[in-house]
């Protein structure tokens, strides 16, 4: 094979990949939205009852200051009865802990503990220790939960004994500048249209850890959280399924969430989740390839691929920059020229598809993610480009990283120019 041939076949790879993904995204988000969620949109809240079950709901605070009043006042609205709230203080710097100690006077059903800074998936597994609940619920101390999102995550409790967890529907507010505004597009178009795909093909990458339902009993046979994980929800995700619990996404379930809005903090959040994610796969590769787990297999395969193109996308742009930086132009590139003007427009066309399909989906859960149109057609270059970013820098770093090693947070760009939006 010539190395024409080679740069055709890795060009055709580099955009073709993301045409697939795009293609099934859309696909599974439509069936999933045609089977499920339509159907759901004419189911209503029904008066919470004595016999519901009752729950936890665990808030993991490090310097949530700035917004743990609102976080917790708006716990303590929710159309549900029976439920409590433990807020675990991680060694926070800032006065997190005095001003949990005064909510815990206004609040009968709230619980304070206070531990050394060990890390986001030590203080929910403290609070799971000090928990009632037979459903637990996990929001991030900066997370604005809707008032109906337990009703609507504990139902899928009840209506099977199979379920282990349930994920919500993360939507962002932090919208004052363009990352913020085209991060809206990303939770519609690519992490919403992701779940909705993963859940009707079998098998979920991730929940969302900033709001997320576990039953107990499920959580306690796979250990719990894992402390020395970087991202502890893509970890426990791949525990449960691997024990043969199913993992549900939840549209109706809203959280509202602050996100970075600079470059350089959006890239370091995203290269925390590229590194847990590969710290997943080399963790549990050895029991996802079983034979009784052959249902993770598709994810497996996905997950492979994505990383080889992160790499193809780098091994492509350097010979890119090498070519531009020769003084005549490499003779290789020429065939490939009506290649990339074919396979580009069919990309971008299949972009714009997957951001109507979103839009379409989701505007009921988000009436004003319709203001950040403009900004969110930019996402799907964008995503693409971080994501290879990310990745690269990411899964040489799960390679070598200690096992046992503390995962112990620092406090991230929360978009600090953030206004309702």
């Amino acid at each position: 094979m010539t190395s024409t041939e080679l740069l055709e076949l890795l060009v055709l790879f580099t955009v073709g990949y993301p045409s697939l993904m795009a293609t099934i995204w859309i696909s599974g988000g439509l069936y999933y939205y045609f089977h499920w969620e339509r159907r759901q949109a004419h189911e209503m809240v029904t008066p919470s009852r004595e016999d519901d079950p009752w729950v936890t709901v665990l808030v993991p605070c490090h310097n949530e200051a700035a917004h743990i009043d609102e976080t917790i006042g708006h716990l303590f609205r929710q159309n549900y009865l029976n439920y409590e709230v433990i807020a675990i203080n991680d060694g926070s710097r800032d006065d997190t802990g005095a001003r949990l100690d005064a909510l815990a006077r206004q609040y009968a059903n709230l619980t304070v503990l206070h531990q050394a800074n060990q890390g986001k998936a030590a203080a929910m597994n403290n609070g799971l220790h000090h928990a009632h609940g037979e459903i637990v619920v996990g929001i991030d101390g900066d997370a604005v939960l809707d008032y109906d999102a337990l009703f609507w995550m504990v139902a899928h409790f009840r209506q099977s004994p199979r379920v282990g967890s349930v994920t919500g529907n993360p939507r962002v507010r932090t919208r004052s500048t363009a990352i913020g505004k085209i991060q809206t597009g990303e939770f519609s178009s690519i992490i919403g249209l992701i779940k909705r795909a993963q859940r009707i093909y079998g098998m979920v990458f991730t929940i969302s850890g900033v709001v997320c339902a576990f039953r107990r009993s499920a959580l306690q046979q796979v250990g719990a959280w894992s402390t020395d994980m970087i991202t502890e929800d893509i970890d426990v995700s791949w525990k449960l399924q691997l024990a043969g619990w199913q993992v549900r996404y939840e549209p109706r379930a809203v959280c509202w969430v602050l996100m970075p809005e600079t470059l350089r903090g959006l890239y370091r959040q995203r290269l925390r989740w590229a590194q847990g994610g590969a710290e997943a796969f080399l963790r549990h590769l050895g029991a996802a390839l079983h034979w009784r787990n052959r249902r993770f297999w598709p994810l497996l395969v996905e997950y492979v691929i994505s990383v080889t193109w992160c790499y193809g996308m780098l091994v492509l742009a350097t010979l890119w920059v090498v070519d531009l930086a020769m003084a005549a132009p490499v003779s290789s590139w020429s065939p490939l020229e009506a290649l990339l003007r074919w396979s580009g427009g069919l990309l971008v066309m299949l972009c714009l598809l997957q951001f109507a399909v979103s839009f379409f989906i989701d505007s009921r859960y988000d009436r004003a993610m319709l203001k950040c149109l403009f900004w969110c057609i930019w996402y799907p270059f964008f995503y693409w480009l971080i994501n290879m970013a990310t990745v690269v820098v990411a899964f040489p770093k799960a390679v070598v990283r200690r096992r046992g090693q503390l995962a112990i947070w620092t406090s991230p760009d929360r978009g600090e120019r953030f206004r309702e939006p």
